[in-house]
């Protein structure tokens, strides 16, 4: 016993030295500092493709980086108060802002032209998310509920209730199957996703 608990440490020390060194390869270098807002930056995420990186701010606005050249390409307008969150159709058609003006709008990519104004929650929305397929599209509010939405459609399809408080944060499962909410009631919530939506 002795013996083999002997061999499973050292086998062990190896696996970690061999981490250590793999990880000793790795350089971390800031290649850019992006300067154009206003006021704080809330939210930022890279396009499915990796050509293009997005940012949400207080300022009211969403501002379109090329990566690589880190220039700005484009700057969204239309919300009336600051941008919480954004983020990109897995397909990278899309970019959904979600605003304190209690609205989600969705942008094309490519030409940046306002496709929708999602309207429906009654307080600010703090955190938008596509569903892994891009059918859906979530919206997180102080309303204390989630919104989800038909991409294309841009119906709402359902509301789900159940938080006694803000709701912060949504995200849906890799393979779609679930939509996680969390909140500022301290709990986090797990809808399985429905067919009929």
């Amino acid at each position: 016993r002795a013996e083999l608990e002997r061999l499973i440490d050292q086998e062990v020390t190896q696996k970690r030295q061999s981490l250590a060194q793999l990880f000793q390869n790795w350089t971390w270098q800031e290649v850019a500092t992006l300067k154009g807002h206003d006021g704080k930056v809330d939210s930022i995420t890279f396009s499915p493709d990796g050509k293009f990186l997005a940012s949400g701010s207080v300022d009211k606005t969403v501002k379109i980086w090329e990566v690589g050249s880190w220039q700005e390409v484009a700057t969204l307008r239309g919300h009336e108060y600051l941008v919480f969150s954004v983020s990109f159709s897995p397909d990278g058609k899309y970019l959904a802002s979600g605003s304190w003006d209690k609205t989600v709008k969705v942008w094309e990519v490519g030409n940046w032209r306002e496709v929708v104004t999602l309207r429906g929650h009654e307080h600010w929305v703090f955190s938008v998310t596509f569903s892994p397929d891009g059918k859906f599209l979530a919206s997180g509010s102080g309303d204390k509920t989630v919104k989800v939405w038909g991409v294309g459609s841009w119906r709402e399809l359902v509301t789900l209730e159940g938080h006694e408080n803000w709701v912060y944060s949504v995200t849906f499962s890799p393979d779609g199957k679930f939509l996680a909410l969390g909140g500022s009631d301290q709990t986090v919530h797990v809808w399985k996703v429905g067919k009929g939506l």
